[in-house]
């Protein structure tokens, strides 16, 4: 298998340099018998590279040991299902996965040529192909997932018990699918571009593949907040850290893309504004691959010191030039159709949020690496702290989630006064209604009463803009059902976080066999410790029988495990409802007196999160699918 498969690696290498130079020499002859050749050698790397996952795949599930990735991410007591997550948990696998995606996309991208705009689509191609030959190369040069091991070792080291979690198997796929589909936008804009192509023969296809890709980021990012919940043993879903930034900072940039693509295609504007934020995404994402993998930035998810990151910085920065280039060339060629006439129009509140978005992404930015800055500039690094983060979402987050409930109570061009307090008389009345309870009733802080006016506002404005065609003509408009969920989900989303930050309850005790203790709504007795002795690992488990009141609603546990290769890890427990989630986290434990150290968290509303992040996902997949029904001859390929 190691031959198979770095075979393969070395023959997709050399189809993806042949592709992408023939795809250009084809544009320059004009020949289509060229850019078919060099479409069968695209669909060659993808069957080369589907190969070489196979071969890792079978060296896996086999337990080669004398493959070096084998031996360090399994062992022989690792089951099916992480044996299967053990190809991307190292840098190689990692690397073969992002490769093996990028020639998924590229072969979906060319599999039927738009003969409308074949030049530019063979650019787009092209571009594809270079941009898979980079990562060809590190996976031939510099990280091989082939490599042999120098000497035999009768079992592997095995799968870091943190990565043994469900949503950890799903996090990165779903994270580089997200990742790797951006660079299909990137492509087609640059190819557009090179050939001053009008942008409404091809903002279809830009429209759906950055959906496409919007819709997997998200959701891994939402399944590696849900693993940092369950897994890390800390009672938060989001530290800011490096890693987790990274990924932030093109999800804020493809949101805008997003909208920006739909101001162009409703009023042709700001197109120049629209590739600008293709381009940012895409760099976005090789940014945020170079952090993981550079060990410039310490974090828990970050792959460790690695000889990549020379290799993703040169990558970025010609990256990142080109695009300048290209834009600075082609600004002249595209321009707005259209200005915007009044403030009380939809176009502004486009701008302005895009503008939020942007500014939140750059204090992220800036942020995340302020270690490497100062550490560059005076010798000694300077971690921001949670707060930063913290009060940097906490000014801008209310004002975007103000915006999205405005923009649905606006009209394109400008809205008449009173239209516009005719629309928004109703919403401003329900913002206005939680604004007085939370202030007499609730016990929130005063940002937290006001973020809840401010959603109450917008989660209003948005469903009774988008219900409105059920009182008027008894159904409610399909093209408006995949908005109206995704946003209903941005705003529930949103709303978890602010009820889960703004008053939560932490408690820390020490407790014997047999106590109680008093938490929220809570009554917990201890009913001691319980040890078990897996192969791989010894646990100590607290178990606590909880009362609501005098009512037993069952019992719940959280372990310590500790293992032979690996540090121990802490498994919390968890009860979770619709307004609260009941967090258990042991500490210490003390066997010959049967006493643990545990701390308790009350966390409200964290369950929204989870519900609010599954609604844009699945209101962004309705939209793809009801797109792609609504228009079945359309020529430009997703």
């Amino acid at each position: 298998m190691p031959i198979v498969g770095f075979s393969a690696l070395i023959i997709a290498s050399v189809m993806s340099l042949y592709a992408g130079a023939l795809m250009l020499f084809a544009c320059h002859q004009d020949s289509y018998r060229f850019y078919r050749s060099a479409r069968r050698a695209s669909q060659a790397v993808f069957f080369f590279l589907s190969l070489a996952a196979i071969a890792l795949l079978v060296a896996l599930l086999s337990r080669d040991f004398t493959i070096e990735y084998v031996a360090h991410y399994t062992n022989r007591s690792l089951s099916l299902f992480y044996t299967i997550a053990a190809f991307w948990a190292g840098q190689a696998g990692s690397l073969l996965l992002w490769a093996w995606l990028l020639a998924a996309f590229t072969w979906w991208f060319t599999r039927r040529p738009a003969t409308e705009w074949l030049v530019a689509q063979a650019v787009a191609q092209s571009v594809l192909n270079f941009l898979l030959l980079f990562f060809l190369y590190l996976l031939v040069f510099k990280s091989n997932p082939f490599k042999l091991l120098e000497f035999q070792t009768a079992d592997g080291v095995g799968l870091n018990p943190l990565l043994q979690n469900p949503a950890m198997v799903f996090h990165p796929p779903a994270l580089y699918i997200g990742f790797v589909a951006y660079s299909v936008p990137f492509a087609l804009t640059a190819g557009a571009l090179l050939q001053r192509l009008p942008v409404s023969r091809w903002i279809d296809s830009l429209r759906r593949w950055s959906l496409f890709a919007w819709m997997f980021l998200t959701l891994g990012n939402l399944l590696g907040m849900q693993w940092a919940y369950v897994e890390l043993g800390w009672g938060g879903y989001w530290a800011w850290d490096p890693v987790e930034n990274a990924s932030l900072l093109p999800w804020l940039t493809g949101t805008a893309m997003l909208h920006s693509i739909l101001l162009h295609k409703q009023r042709r504007m700001m197109p120049v504004g629209m590739f600008v934020l293709v381009f940012l995404t895409f760099s976005l994402t090789i940014f945020g691959t170079f952090v993981t993998r550079s060990g410039m930035i310490a974090s828990v998810h970050a792959f460790g010191v690695s000889n990549l990151g020379p290799a993703f910085l040169l990558f970025l920065s010609l990256i990142v030039l080109g695009s300048v280039f290209l834009l600075l060339s082609r600004r002249q060629v595209y321009k707005s159709a259209h200005a915007v006439e009044s403030w009380t129009g939809k176009e502004s509140s486009f701008l302005v949020s895009t503008a939020l978005l942007i500014a939140l992404m750059i204090g992220v930015f800036i942020g995340t690496l302020m270690p490497a800055i100062s550490e560059w500039l005076n010798g000694r690094q300077i971690n921001l702290t949670m707060d930063f983060y913290n009060q940097l979402a906490a000014l801008l987050g209310p004002a975007i989630v103000l915006l999205l409930g405005l923009c649905h109570l606006l009209s394109w061009h400008r809205t008449p006064g009173r239209q516009l307090w005719k629309r928004s008389a109703l919403p401003i009345a329900i913002g206005l209604g939680v604004a007085l309870f939370a202030f007499f009733l609730s016990p929130h802080t005063l940002r937290a009463k006001v973020a809840s006016a401010i959603f109450a506002f917008s989660l209003a404005a948005v469903a009774i803009t988008k219900l409105r065609p059920v009182f008027s003509c008894n159904a409610l408009s399909k093209k408006g059902l995949p908005a109206l969920v995704s946003h209903i989900g941005v705003l529930l989303f949103f709303i978890g976080i602010v009820g889960s930050s703004s008053h939560y309850r932490e408690k820390t005790v020490s407790i014997n066999r047999g106590e109680w203790i008093d938490f929220a709504p809570y009554r917990l007795n201890y009913l001691g410790l319980e040890s078990l002795e897996w192969p791989d690992r010894q646990i100590d488990r607290a178990i606590f029988a909880v009362y609501s009141g005098n009512d037993s609603i069952g019992t719940f546990c959280s372990e310590k495990q500790n293992f032979l290769n690996f540090q121990p890890a802490t498994e919390v427990g968890i009860r979770t409802t619709l307004t609260h989630d009941l967090y258990l986290i042991l500490g210490a434990v003390d066997k010959e007196n049967d006493r643990a150290s545990i701390s308790l968290l009350y966390n409200p509303l964290v369950v929204w999160i989870w519900i609010g992040g599954g609604m844009m996902v699945i209101g962004t997949l309705a939209s793809l699918f009801m797109r792609k029904r609504s228009d079945p001859k359309q020529k430009e390929e997703m």
